[in-house]
């Protein structure tokens, strides 16, 4: 068979690190063991049944069955501006600031090409979301990386950016609260951003994929709900977390109508939007109860306080996330992120995700998702406390 070479293009695209920590895991399970994996961000509870109800009904409705409208549903888009008022007290235009998209990641890989020309600066925190840098090198721009520390909260410190850097920069992606590090934002930080994109003409794209997790009884805060946020950026939400739909692949982008504009062009190109079932499950998603997302919330926080109770009882130092599914956990001395990893794996059978897959400041560190019922949870402290490391 004749091999047809790749494009440069797709040759230049990041390695993707994870692929790697999936390899490992399966040839354990291979071996027979019984794995406990921690290292995966796949939310691991079914959709509410009113909402898959929603879909059943929708599949039969045989205006569905055609071409949905280019830019989506009017229905949807309305449902997302409903949405944003009841829990932001947020204004939006369904028309011209709302983006329907195939699942956030699809949003968030698409906007620098739809801003950005070849070498343009984009700044990207450290550690982050891999697939940002996916969509930059798709763009053929340039990164700039801002290093997200414990000394600041796992906030960027653009005081430490250089003036160069900061004037160069066209694009920011931001992402509270937080993967990896489970750190949510403040409005004082979010004044900031806005100030920071006002004065260096730069757009914010904030990633609020786990916005609606929030523990200790407080909610995480939408980026827009910043004065002047509209002026400079857009928000990315996905009901994958919300609602439990990873796999239905529905998202939407709100916020600066120039921003929402060019990613509904460049989708006109892409596609022909989201089969409109699932769009109206999502609008029922959005508009009715939320009490699932109320209970959603609190199973997350009650494996939160079992898991980090568990592993400081066991001499392991660390702080217990304040949003996201995600715990951020210290590596003990004398262990890159990668060794720590391979060594819980190889001797406990529990995956944990290495620290520097998601950046060079990802360092020292693994990431834990809070994704598996408590008992699995507890089960996994013990194998590790079994180590002896703490």
């Amino acid at each position: 068979m004749k091999y047809f070479e790749q494009s440069d293009l797709l040759k230049s695209l990041p390695k993707q690190f994870f692929a790697s920590l999936v390899s490992k895991v399966g040839k354990v399970v291979a071996e027979g063991h019984d794995v406990i994996n921690l290292g995966q961000g796949n939310p691991d509870q079914p959709t509410p049944a009113h909402i898959v109800k929603a879909l059943q009904e929708a599949s039969e409705n045989p205006n569905y069955h055609k071409y949905s409208p280019f830019r989506g549903q009017r229905f949807l888009k309305e449902a997302v501006s409903v949405f944003y008022k009841r829990e932001y007290n947020v204004e939006l235009d369904p028309e011209k600031e709302v983006a329907i998209l195939f699942g956030g990641k699809a949003g968030l890989v698409e906007i620098p090409q739809c801003l950005l020309n070849p070498g343009d600066t984009v700044l990207v925190p450290d550690p982050g979301y891999p697939d940002y840098w996916s969509g930059v090198e798709l763009a053929k721009a340039k990164m700039e990386m801002m290093p997200l520390k414990i000394e600041n909260q796992f906030l960027p410190a653009y005081a430490d950016l250089s003036e160069e850097v900061k004037e160069r920069a066209k694009l920011m992606f931001l992402n509270y609260p937080n993967n990896p590090t489970g750190a949510v934002a403040t409005s004082a930080f979010f004044k900031e951003t806005v100030e920071f994109a006002s004065t260096y003409d730069t757009c914010i794209v904030h990633d609020f994929a786990y916005g609606a997790i929030g523990f200790n009884g407080k909610k995480p805060l939408s980026f827009l709900q910043t004065p002047g946020a509209k002026n400079v950026g857009i928000e990315i939400y996905t009901l994958s977390k919300t609602y439990n739909m990873a796999g239905w692949r529905i998202g939407f982008a709100v916020g600066n109508e120039s921003v929402i504009e060019a990613i509904n062009l460049l989708q006109d190109h892409l596609f022909v939007s989201v089969f409109s079932g699932i769009q109206h499950a999502a609008a029922t998603a959005l508009l009715e109860s939320q009490q699932c997302v109320g209970e959603l919330v609190a199973r997350y926080e009650s494996r939160r306080n079992v898991f980090i109770q568990g592993i400081q009882e066991i001499g392991w130092d660390v702080k217990a996330p304040e949003g996201s599914f995600f715990a951020w956990l210290p590596v003990p001395k004398g262990y890159t992120s990668e060794q720590f990893s391979d060594l819980l794996l190889e001797k406990a059978h529990v995956v944990v995700a290495p620290g520097i897959g998601f950046g060079e400041y990802g360092e020292g560190y693994v990431r834990v998702g809070l994704l598996t019922d408590e008992e699995r949870m507890k089960e996994a402290v013990n194998r590790i406390e079994k180590l002896n490391l703490f």
